[in-house]
């Protein structure tokens, strides 16, 4: 794979990123503010930044990816990035709605939350599983001369 250390890069960035913000920025806002209606408000703005971050790293990555040509692997890793991808916007453009309108209305704000958790969750999957796929060993034969 002749862009495989872009690629890597990108995605290490991508899984970085998510856990970074899942595992450490988020739970250290709720702790240091105290107030969930102060903390709230700004890991929404955090998770938000972090889904754009993802579509631009998400489309770097079908880009060079798609470069390497058709293969069983490339087909893999369009297949995790799109899922990926996907996850990302339904969660930016569909739940994230969902929680400010539960918050405000005073709706099912657990059951949001608890939604929105999965998809970023299944974000920090996909790009995981990419970023495992895309550092394993090569062949020898895979490698140009």
């Amino acid at each position: 794979m002749r862009l495989q250390r872009p690629a890597l890069m990108l995605a290490a960035l991508w899984w970085g990123g998510i856990t970074a913000l899942s595992f450490l920025a988020v739970p250290t806002l709720f702790a240091s503010l105290g107030s969930p209606a102060v903390a709230g408000p700004v890991a929404a703005k955090l998770f938000s930044l972090q889904c754009w971050a993802g579509v631009v790293i998400g489309a770097a990555l079908l880009i060079i990816v798609q470069r390497e040509g058709p293969g069983d692997d490339n087909a893999a890793l369009l297949a995790l990035v799109c899922l990926g991808l996907m996850l990302a916007l339904v969660q930016e453009f569909g739940v994230a709605q969902k929680i400010v309108t539960a918050r405000a209305s005073g709706g099912n704000l657990k059951l949001w939350h608890g939604v929105g958790t999965a998809f970023v969750l299944g974000q920090w999957l996909c790009s995981g599983a990419l970023l495992w796929r895309l550092s394993r060993p090569r062949l020898a034969v895979d490698q140009p001369a």
